[in-house]
């Protein structure tokens, strides 16, 4: 028992790592995108 305790301790410690980086990915390519917007002139699309 003490066995599964400690894996199901780290899966669930896996899974809040992964969310933590997946947000920073989503966050940084959000500001990314923010920082860019402000240098193209007169709001043109980078696209």
């Amino acid at each position: 028992m003490t066995f599964f305790g400690y894996f199901l301790q780290y899966v669930i410690i896996m899974i809040i790592l992964a969310a933590v980086g997946i947000a920073g990915v989503f966050a940084g390519k959000n500001l990314r995108g923010y920082r860019n917007a402000k240098q193209m002139p007169d709001g043109q699309d980078e696209k």
